[in-house]
């Protein structure tokens, strides 16, 4: 019996020598049917697509094989871009990105101190711009609305929107007043806008 990737030397039927006289050898897929648990379909002379994805699968059921096949696979422009019509496959390789981002972002912060206190200023200075961002826009927008009439259905939608600016700004002065960061599940629903 012949193992997975086996290669066999075939001879040339017509000179009568052996091709790996020649240095060439022929690799066959026969050991790899062999090693399959169940025998392979065919149609004719063709293998069924359904075969060929089964076989394939049983042949990566080890994750470092099955991330090579992946790899090599997806190096491929018209195989990545369908696999990237699958949502459970974009989603998949999407939260893995996220998850490797996440990683190295750990192992730069680990070595390098500074890198926090950078984030730090940048985060600071996105809160304190979005703040006098939402500022400028009120700003800007309410004098212009002199004279316009709302109806009971727009001043009631305002009305939320501003329980829900509220709301978050509370949570805003409670984190830094206290470092209280958690949500209670009533601040969570009023900022989802339920």
């Amino acid at each position: 019996m012949y193992a997975r990737n086996q290669c066999l030397t075939p001879r040339n039927y017509d000179t009568g020598s052996n091709l790996a006289d020649s240095g060439r050898t022929q690799c066959t897929t026969t050991g790899a049917r062999r090693s399959t648990p169940k025998p392979i379909a065919t149609c004719g002379s063709h293998v069924i697509p359904a075969e060929r994805i089964r076989v394939v699968a049983e042949l990566t059921r080890d994750d470092t094989v099955a991330q090579e096949v992946t790899t090599d696979l997806l190096r491929r422009p018209a195989v990545a871009r369908k696999t990237m019509r699958d949502d459970t496959a974009r989603m998949l390789v999407n939260r893995a990105q996220f998850d490797n981002s996440h990683e190295t972002r750990d192992r730069i912060r680990e070595r390098t101190p500074a890198v926090r206190a950078i984030e730090h200023t940048i985060e600071y200075l996105d809160l304190v711009g979005s703040c006098h961002g939402f500022v400028a826009t009120l700003g800007r927008l309410v004098p212009q609305l002199r004279g316009q009439e709302f109806t009971d259905d727009e001043r009631e939608t305002v009305r939320r929107q501003i329980g829900r600016v509220r709301a978050a700004a509370d949570w805003l002065e409670g984190v830094l007043d206290n470092g209280e960061f958690t949500l209670d599940e009533q601040l969570v629903q009023l900022l989802k806008g339920e």
